[in-house]
C-alpha cells in the first residue's frame, strides 16, 4: 500500500507498507501471507475474482490485535498514519474525523477487494502532465487525487477518500475555457474581491450553459422539421465542447508561461503555509463538498491555481479553505490506459462504486 506523507507535508515522498506476500513453492504451489498488524507474517488467502480484480483475506485476524486493546491499536495507527499522538490534536472536530477513519479502515482486517486503475492518458494540449497528486484536505489530512484532461475540462478524481467525500468522486473540476485574471497582490489579500471575480465568472458560465442548452433544443426542433433530415455541420464540437474551447485554451496556455505573484486572501485557511508565492495561471472551477456519509453533495465555486509542472492549488470559496497538491513521482509499471475509452470507462466505474 502506498500512503501519502504525514500531513501537511505534500512535497515529501510517498510511504510504502506491505499488506501481503506470496511465496512461490515447487510444483507450481504457493503460500499467501498477510503482513497486516505487528506480529509478523501469518496465513492469508488471495482469490482472483475476474480480469483486473482480486481479493485478499486474512485467515488469522487475531494477529492484528494488540494486548492493549482498541485504544493501543488506535494510538499506534495514529502514530504510523498521521505521525502524531492523540495529545497533539486539540481540535475536537479533527479528533472525530480521525476516529471515524480509523474505525472505517480497521474493520476490514485486510480483507479487501482490489480493482485496477489506469494512469490518465496525456495529450499535446494538456496544461501540465496528468497523473497522481497528494493534496491537503483540512482535518482529513492528505489524500490522493488523479488529475486528467478532457477537452475544455480538467478533472481531479479522488483515489483515496474520507468520511465526507468517498474515493472515486470528482473532487474538483477545472473549466479551462475560463481563465481568471487575479487582482494585484494587495487586492488579492481581500477575500471579497476574489469572491466577486469568481462569482461573476460563475454567472457567466451559467448563462453560457443555458444558451448552449437552448441552442441544442432549437437545433433539434429544426432538424425534426426538415425533410429529409439536415446534414450535420462539419467540424462540430468535440468531447465536452473541445473544439469551441481550443482558441481560448491556447491563449490561456500562452499566458501561463509568465509567472505572477500569488498570496492567499486573508481568512482563507491553509494546512500548509509553505505554498508557492508565484503562480502561472488561474482558472474558474468547482469543488465537491458534502456532509458526513456523502450526504447533500454539491458543487461549489472555486479557483484552480497552477504553480508549476508539479504543483497546483484550489481555493474553496464557500469553505474559505485552500488545498495544495504536489505530484506523486513514483514510477508505476504497466499502469497506462490501453485507450482513452478504457480510461473514461474506468473513471465511470470507480465513481459508480463510490455511490
Amino acid at each position: 500500500m502506498y500512503l501519502p506523507p504525514h500531513d501537511p507535508h505534500v512535497d515529501d515522498p510517498m510511504r510504502f507498507k506491505p499488506l501481503f506476500r506470496i511465496h512461490l513453492m515447487e510444483r507450481k504451489s504457493a503460500t499467501v501471507e498477510c503482513m497486516y498488524g505487528h506480529k509478523g507474517p501469518h496465513n492469508g488467502h488471495i482469490q482472483i475474482v475476474k480480469k483486473d480484480e482480486f481479493s485478499t483475506k486474512c485467515n488469522q485476524t487475531d494477529h492484528h490485535r494488540m494486548s492493549g486493546g482498541r485504544q493501543e491499536e488506535f494510538r499506534t495507527w495514529l502514530r504510523e498514519e498521521w505521525g502524531r499522538t492523540l495529545e497533539d490534536i486539540f481540535h475536537e472536530h479533527m479528533q472525530e474525523l480521525i476516529l471515524m477513519k480509523f474505525i472505517y479502515t480497521s474493520q476490514y482486517d485486510n480483507c479487501l477487494t482490489y480493482r485496477r486503475i489506469y494512469l490518465p492518458p496525456s495529450g499535446p494540449d494538456d496544461l501540465i502532465k496528468p497523473g497522481l497528486f497528494k493534496g491537503t484536505y483540512g482535518s482529513h489530512g492528505l489524500e490522493i487525487v488523479m488529475l486528467s484532461f478532457h477537452g475544455r475540462k480538467a478533472k481531479g478524481t479522488k483515489i483515496t477518500g474520507d468520511p465526507n467525500i468517498p474515493a472515486g468522486q470528482q473532487t474538483v473540476e477545472i473549466d479551462l475555457a475560463h481563465p481568471l485574471q487575479l487582482p494585484d497582490i494587495e487586492n488579492l489579500r481581500d477575500f471579497s474581491e476574489l469572491s466577486r471575480i469568481v462569482l461573476e465568472v460563475q454567472e457567466q458560465v451559467r448563462r453560457e450553459e443555458q444558451e448552449e442548452e437552448q441552442h441544442g433544443e432549437d437545433k433539434d426542433r429544426s432538424q425534426q422539421a426538415a425533410s429529409p433530415p439536415a446534414a450535420q455541420p462539419q467540424g462540430g464540437e468535440g468531447a465536452e465542447g473541445e473544439e469551441s474551447a481550443l482558441p481560448q485554451l491556447q491563449s490561456a496556455q500562452d499566458k501561463a508561461s509568465a509567472s505572477q505573484p500569488f498570496v492567499l486572501p486573508m481568512g482563507v485557511i491553509s494546512r500548509n503555509e509553505d505554498y508557492p508565492r508565484a503562480c502561472r495561471i488561474c482558472f474558474y472551477g468547482t469543488g465537491l463538498i458534502a456532509g458526513h456519509g456523502f450526504t447533500s453533495p454539491e458543487r461549489t465555486p472555486g479557483v484552480f491555481v497552477l504553480f508549476d509542472d508539479d504543483r497546483f492549488g484550489f481555493i474553496w470559496l464557500e469553505l474559505k479553505s485552500f488545498s495544495l497538491y504536489s505530484r506523486i513521482k513514483v514510477s508505476f509499471q504497466n499502469a497506462e490506459a490501453p485507450s482513452r475509452e478504457a480510461f473514461d470507462e474506468m473513471l465511470k466505474n470507480i465513481q459508480s462504486l463510490a455511490t
